[in-house]
């Protein structure tokens, strides 16, 4: 088998990954699962060739892993600084930025929001790997991202229509 198409593979891996990942309700497995996806990307990314996505995809696994145990602003703040950095010295040209701004959204997300708003943020965060997959020519990626953006606004639905409800007194009939 040759690189591109194991590449490709793992691309439909994290494809599968990721629809799973963003449809938890549940936070904290969510986080679980993000976790994977990203160690998955990491190497997909890195096959490809876009050592920008791939660097993008470990700081993500790292502070994934970080903010299953801490919500701290300082070790996001730390992350972004860290992306950002990373992400401005390996960045060949303006276009290569597109993972790093999806991660630093991501990372703000991941420790800085729950619910509602963290699922918001990690919609902008998909708009711009979407805009990244297409570039770099990931095509598990491209419609992993196209999915996750409608997963994201089905487990948004859900999340409200389970605020409503439990916000609602039952009635009797």
């Amino acid at each position: 088998m040759d690189v591109p198409f194991i590449a490709q593979a793992l691309g439909f891996v994290s494809f599968g990954l990721g629809v799973s990942t963003f449809y938890q309700k549940d936070d904290r497995k969510l986080k679980i699962i993000m976790l994977i996806f990203n160690l998955n990307h990491l190497l997909h990314y890195f096959l490809l060739g876009s050592m920008t996505s791939a660097l993008s995809a470990a700081l993500s696994a790292l502070r994934t892993g970080s903010a299953i145990y801490t919500s701290s602003k300082y070790v996001a703040a730390a992350f972004i600084v860290l992306g950002l950095g990373f992400g401005l010295k390996l960045a060949d040209n303006w276009w290569d930025m597109w993972p790093i701004f999806g991660t630093v959204i991501g990372t703000y997300a991941v420790f800085m929001l729950q619910g509602i708003a963290m699922r918001v943020a990690f919609i902008v965060g998909a708009i711009c790997w979407l805009i990244n997959n297409i570039i770099v020519g990931s095509i598990g990626g491209t419609l992993l991202e196209m999915t996750l953006l409608t997963v994201n606004c089905t487990t948004i639905y859900r999340l409200l229509k389970d605020r409503k409800k439990s916000a609602c007194p039952t009635q009797a009939m």
